[in-house]
């Protein structure tokens, strides 16, 4: 029997930067940062986009002026533009670095002269063909051939080096468009899973909130009914002791981030499916109706890391009527790594899509007895 060391994780689909990324790799470094800028302003108003360089004389100038605090020996410097901020390091880095720092790009285009990534677009420019013959073990992932100025055909080294070439689609290097309508082909949303929280003790009410019968069911199974409408996918969160007798036709999702309430369910759906977001709703919820649910997921924003109600009692974020996008599993965890388990902090100091409910009273939320009665009473029976 083979001995495993290591915890099986089920680990996101990451590249050496973050979840799409493209290399771009053929031509001379002034083209590729052309094409880009290019790029970048199509894209810019629908997904945030990163874009990966190398700038040799800068870095060693850096390295060498004594004048700068880096050269002086200090690790890090971070400097406020005004505009924009600027962190520069005296280490060197690589993809358990990175993927922290690019975690909410949606897109990360990178110079492939310099750097490695996940996919790659390969330019077909007679002015780098011997540099690129020289890379073939970067190009593990090709998806797109661009045609430079006066390029008419695919190197015979790329053919026999990539099978099914044929199947690779070819722009000219000058179609912005058309490249960009390639790029978000690929960037569709992830798909939705969805999430009763089911696991609460229920201590003010002094009986299991998700057993509660307001429709006819235990009211989990009620929240349950309504996800799935608009889900892949509908689990129902659970303590890990709950396992055994939580009766459902939906399947459980036990805490593995355990004593951490809501905070936890919420990163142990991430841990069974990093690459999906989750319709998070609590299960004290009963006048949630999916008109409601309807309303969020239509507004959703995957460029943000969530798209929440916002309270019409504080104005504040309601992380438990939310739409948690994949990449706020890796700010969950720096929070949790800070000391930080509330999941209103993290909207609340994160860049989040929030909207106005347009019926309010469905966030309506019941804790105790008197809750209870004045929301059974707001309930009428439904028409036969």
């Amino acid at each position: 029997m083979s001995h495993q060391k290591h915890t099986a994780l089920n680990r996101p689909a990451l590249g050496h930067f973050g979840r799409n990324e493209w290399a771009i790799i053929g031509a001379p470094c002034g083209s590729i940062q052309t094409l880009a800028q290019s790029l970048i302003g199509l894209l810019a108003d629908q997904y945030k986009v990163a874009y990966v360089d190398a700038d040799h004389k800068s870095a060693d100038e850096a390295e060498m002026s004594p004048q700068t605090p880096l050269g002086s020996g200090a690790a890090l410097e971070y400097t406020d533009k005004i505009t924009h901020r600027r962190f520069e390091w005296g280490r060197g880095m690589g993809p358990f670095q990175y993927r922290p720092l690019f975690n909410e790009q949606d897109l990360i285009l990178v110079n492939g002269n310099h750097f490695e990534a996940a996919r790659q677009i390969v330019i077909i420019d007679k002015r780098k063909e011997q540099s690129l013959q020289k890379k073939l073990d970067r190009l593990g992932n090709v998806q797109l051939f661009l045609l430079a100025e006066g390029a008419e055909a695919i190197y015979p080294f790329l053919k026999d080096h990539l099978p099914g070439w044929e199947q690779i689609p070819v722009l000219q290097i000058a179609d912005y468009e058309g490249i960009a309508g390639f790029l978000r082909k690929q960037l569709q949303p992830p798909p939705l899973y969805g999430l009763v929280l089911a696991g609460g003790r229920s201590v003010r009410m002094g009986q299991d909130k998700g057993l509660m019968d307001y429709h006819g069911k235990p009211q989990r199974e009620h929240a349950a009914d309504l996800l799935d409408a608009f889900c892949e996918k509908t689990f129902l969160s659970c303590r890990s002791d709950q396992v055994a007798t939580l009766e459902s036709s939906y399947p459980a999702l036990p805490d593995t981030f355990e004593g951490l309430g809501p905070f936890g369910a919420i990163l142990s759906a991430f841990r069974e499916y990093p690459d999906v977001a989750w319709v998070v709703i609590a299960c004290d919820l009963p006048l949630l109706d999916k008109p409601a649910l309807q309303q969020l997921v239509e507004a959703r924003r995957p460029a943000q890391i969530a798209t929440a109600f916002q309270s019409p009692h504080d104005n504040m974020p309601e992380p438990l009527i939310a739409i948690w996008e994949p990449k706020s599993y890796a700010v969950l965890l720096q929070f949790l790594a800070q000391g930080y388990s509330c999941p209103r902090k993290v909207l609340l100091n994160s860049e989040v899509h929030l909207i106005e409910p347009a019926q309010p009273q469905a966030l309506t939320n019941v804790n105790n007895r008197a809750e209870v009665e004045q929301v059974q009473a707001s309930i009428m029976p439904s028409p036969e």
